[in-house]
């Protein structure tokens, strides 16, 4: 199947500039195209993998792709999607930015350390040699106003206000293009459906300097919305982030483990690598045996083992299985930290303790008469092991890993205890 037949058949196209030429151009060669990201924070989320699990389509394909950290447009900020100008980020920080994310799309693109399956670069490289005549005299007048003005990002833009600074990106994005095609090869762009107007751009400008038989594409992918409405990516606790110090490995999993049944066809054909016929085996299993939310587990594993590796995966499904259980002395004391992250959390002394007295102390029930019920009928579970002995001492040999003690209070509601 040819990319294009593929990204099609996974509803992940949104816009082409040549679709015909497009085809024709992967059929005959080895493709060299180009995805960026800006630097705007340290660890990209979710959302950032939209375009990227494109770029991966293409490698997988047989073609060679390069991955743009804007190092230059991160200091200026893409007006994209925004109603408001950004706030400008100290050039420490973009740095810093900037080899994060290099660490992550490294681990993504890069197997067995071989640093030639992908180019990455950095676009502060080539746009800071260029001084404020040259970007006026060279670039800046290969630009129509008028034209720019009816680019959706600026047009969107000019009843809240936008600043030559932020009305200029376009102008970036486009010389990165002019860039890699002169010196990389590269001869297509992906993105957001969002970037349709900065690509576009970079398009005329290549072939503005290269000439018009210049053979250079377009392509964008659909905006990613959950059947609901809402937009994709964001879970109760905010963003889900691929550095796992943000999101943990088991909050990464339970995020594709909990997509909604009308949705979860769809995430298996764009962010897996599944096959048509794995995908439609999984998708028929959602018609007739939706509680067994086998795609659901299909996709969270797929997902997590991109991301994160197959260690990570194992720990996020052991973590998925003792809590589903309630063998919580199976886990390790930093996969209680990562399961029971967004649970209730107390505080301890080490003393030993009568467990009456110690629920109430910690604040797990709000008085003795209440926590001899709950003990008395069985309710409370101390590391999955039911509780009903109401003389029972806790120690800190009940901490597993001597840091944590879990509480259960009937079939789920769990708290955790960190001793200190």
């Amino acid at each position: 199947m040819n990319i294009i037949d593929e990204l099609e058949w996974r509803d992940a196209i949104n816009q082409q500039s040549d679709e015909e030429g497009l085809r024709k151009l992967t059929n005959e060669k080895a493709v060299s195209l180009y995805c960026g990201v800006d630097p705007t924070g340290d660890s990209m989320h979710v959302g950032h993998l939209i375009p990227f699990i494109v770029l991966k389509r293409f490698q997988l394909a047989g073609h060679r792709p390069v991955i743009l950290i804007g190092g230059a447009t991160g200091t200026i900020g893409d007006p994209s999607g925004r109603t408001t100008e950004r706030s400008l980020q100290t050039m420490e920080q973009i740095q810093a930015n900037v080899e994060a994310l290099t660490a992550q799309m490294k681990k993504l693109f890069v197997t067995d350390n071989d640093a030639s399956q992908v180019r990455l670069v950095n676009n502060y490289d080539w746009t800071h040699k260029i001084n404020v005549i040259e970007f006026l005299r060279d670039y800046g007048k290969n630009f129509s106003i008028n034209t720019m003005l009816a680019k959706d990002v600026v047009a969107s833009r000019l009843d809240s206000g936008i600043s030559f600074t932020e009305f200029s990106y376009q102008i970036l994005q486009s010389l990165d293009y002019l860039h890699l095609f002169q010196n990389e090869d590269v001869q297509l762009q992906i993105g957001g459906s969002d970037q349709w107007g900065n690509i576009t751009s970079g398009l005329d400008l290549i072939r503005k300097k290269e000439g018009p038989e210049a053979q250079a594409f377009a392509l964008t992918i659909p905006l990613m919305l959950k059947a609901d409405g809402t937009k994709f990516g964001k879970s109760a606790g905010g963003a889900v982030w691929l550095d796992p110090n943000k999101t943990t490995p088991y909050e990464f999993y339970q995020f594709w483990a909990n997509t909604d049944d009308r949705d979860v066809v769809k995430y298996l054909k764009y962010f897996t690598f599944l096959s048509k016929e794995e995908i439609e085996a999984l998708a028929a299993k959602v018609e007739t045996e939706p509680h067994k939310r086998e795609a659901q587990k299909a996709l969270a594993e797929e997902m997590t083992r991109f991301v994160h590796g197959e260690e990570a995966l194992e720990q996020a499904k052991r973590i998925t299985a003792a809590l589903f259980s309630g063998d919580i002395r199976s886990l390790s004391a930093d996969e209680i930290e990562q399961g029971f992250k967004e649970m209730p959390t107390f505080t301890a002394g080490t003393e030993p303790k009568n467990i009456v007295e110690w629920l109430v102390d910690v604040g797990i029930v709000p008085s003795k008469r209440q926590a001899r019920e709950d003990l008395t009928a069985g309710a409370i579970y101390l590391n999955g092991d039911r509780v009903t002995d109401l003389e029972l001492e806790v120690t800190p040999e009940h901490a597993i890993g001597g840091r944590f003690i879990i509480i259960r209070k009937g079939k789920k509601k769990y708290s955790l205890v960190k001793l200190g």
